[in-house]
């Protein structure tokens, strides 16, 4: 194994083994962890080839997500964008110490920091492919489970949920989505489908 895949592999397992602690279970394991195994599974579907810094962003991009809880910010509309916010760089900043960890340079680490941090959406490659890995993993293994949290949205919130994940999106994702890459959810296909069409 080349020095550079023992050190990717070490940073993967400092940062499951950061999210393994987390104490909400889904499906019978650390919710987060869980969540990093999914993005780690549909960058290998959707992009075999993406970068290293896109791999390790996906699999960073919750990191210890629980310790910085919603409730932690005012429970209002400009509070739920700042704890957003808060988050993009707890998770940046925390991915970052752990590949340093693992023996990454600077140069490195910024990048992926930025990736994670949201940083250049639409112009960095590399934030791009975790927004759409993020917005392909959401549709695939969690939308329902968000539907049935909020039976009392309208249709029309629900279209526009759905056409604001898209629009993050890039056009190969689209194709992705759309052109039998992605397991969309049976229930919701009709309404998927309405809120992208043209």
């Amino acid at each position: 194994m080349s020095n550079d895949q023992e050190r990717y592999e070490r940073a993967i397992a400092l940062f499951d083994a950061a999210n393994a602690e987390d104490p909400n279970q889904d499906e019978g394991q650390p919710k987060e962890l869980l969540y990093a195994r999914r993005m780690t599974e549909m960058i290998g579907r959707y992009a075999p080839d993406a970068s290293e810094v896109a791999r390790l962003a996906v699999r960073a991009q919750h990191i210890k997500r629980w310790t910085v809880p919603r409730s932690s910010y005012p429970m209002t509309k400009e509070g739920y964008f700042a704890w957003r916010t808060g988050l993009y760089k707890f998770h940046a900043e925390t991915a970052g110490e752990l590949m340093q960890q693992a023996g990454y340079d600077d140069a490195m680490i910024d990048k992926v920091k930025a990736a994670v941090g949201k940083r250049g959406l639409k112009v960095n490659p590399d934030t791009q492919m975790m927004e759409d890995v993020t917005d392909l993993v959401f549709i695939e293994h969690y939308m329902l489970g968000f539907a049935g949290q909020h039976a009392e949205y309208s249709e029309e919130k629900w279209l526009d949920i759905i056409r604001k994940t898209w629009r993050k999106m890039s056009d190969n994702a689209h194709a992705f989505a759309t052109g039998g890459g992605l397991k969309l959810p049976e229930p919701l296909v009709p309404l998927i489908l309405k809120a992208i069409a043209p």
